[in-house]
C-alpha cells in the first residue's frame, strides 16, 4: 500500500496551483484582449496593413514589459509587508511570549477547539516552532501564499507575450479587408481555449470560465472597434 504523505495529499487538490495559475491566466488574458483590442481599433481605421502590425507589435512589447514590471512591484510590496510582519512577530515573541501563546490559543479556540485543548495545542506548537506557528496561524502566511517577485514577473510577462502573439499572427496572415472581424473571431476562440484550459487546470466549471472570459473580452474588443470607427482616419 502506498504511503500517504503531505505532498501526495496536496497533489490531489487544486489550491496549491492558485498562485501560478492566477498569474498565467491574468497575463495570457491581458495579452489576448489588450493586443487584439488595439489591433481591432487600428484595423477599423486603417487601409493598409503596416500601421496595424506596428501598433500590434508595440502593444505586445509594451504590454509584456508593463505586466512584468507591475507584477514585480506588486509582489515585492507584498513580500516586504510579510517580512516586516515576521520581524515584528519575532520581536513580540521575545518580549511577550506568554501573551503571544494566549493569542495562539484564542485563534485555535475560535476555530472550534475547547479552551483547554486550544491551550494545549498552542503550548505544544510553541514548543515545536513558535515563530513558524505564528507566521502560519496568526499572520496567515504559508508556502502557497508566498510568491517570488522575479518569478512572478517572468511568468506574467511570458504569459502576456504568449497571449499577445496570437492576435499578431492573425494580423499577419488574415486578409486586410474585414480584418477586425477576423480578429474578433479568432480572439473569441483563443479566449474560449484559455477559459477551458484554466478551468480544467483549476478544477472549476468550464462553462462559467468560458462565459466570464469571453463576455468581458467581447466588451473590450467591441468598445475598441467603436473608438476606431468614430475617431479613426485613413492611415
Amino acid at each position: 500500500m502506498e504511503e500517504v504523505t503531505i505532498d501526495n495529499y496536496l497533489d490531489n487538490h487544486y489550491i496549491h496551483r492558485s498562485n501560478w495559475l492566477r498569474a498565467a491566466v491574468l497575463g495570457a488574458n491581458d495579452g489576448i484582449i489588450s493586443v487584439s483590442s488595439l489591433a481591432i481599433g487600428v484595423a477599423a481605421a486603417s487601409t493598409t496593413r503596416e500601421p496595424i502590425i506596428l501598433a500590434t507589435v508595440a502593444g505586445l512589447v509594451a504590454g509584456a514589459l508593463s505586466m512584468a514590471a507591475g507584477e514585480y512591484v506588486s509582489v515585492s510590496s507584498q513580500t516586504d509587508t510579510e517580512k516586516a510582519d515576521i520581524e515584528r512577530e519575532k520581536q513580540e515573541l521575545k518580549e511577550m511570549p506568554e501573551e503571544e501563546m494566549n493569542i495562539l490559543a484564542k485563534i485555535y479556540e475560535n476555530r472550534g477547539l475547547t479552551k483547554e485543548t486550544a491551550k494545549q495545542v498552542a503550548l505544544e506548537m510553541t514548543q515545536h516552532d513558535a515563530l513558524g506557528t505564528h507566521i502560519r496561524d496568526e499572520l496567515g502566511i504559508n508556502e502557497m501564499s508566498q510568491a517570488n517577485p522575479i518569478q512572478a514577473a517572468v511568468a506574467s510577462g511570458a504569459a502576456f507575450t504568449v497571449g499577445g502573439v496570437l492576435p499578431l499572427l492573425v494580423v499577419l496572415f488574415t486578409p486586410l479587408t474585414g480584418m477586425e472581424y477576423w480578429l474578433y473571431g479568432f480572439t473569441t476562440l483563443f479566449l474560449i481555449i484559455l477559459g477551458a484550459t484554466s478551468a480544467k487546470t483549476g478544477g472549476s466549471s468550464v462553462t462559467k470560465a468560458i462565459l466570464r472570459i469571453t463576455i468581458w473580452g467581447t466588451i473590450a474588443m467591441g468598445l475598441s472597434a467603436l473608438v476606431g470607427y468614430i475617431f479613426g482616419v485613413s492611415v
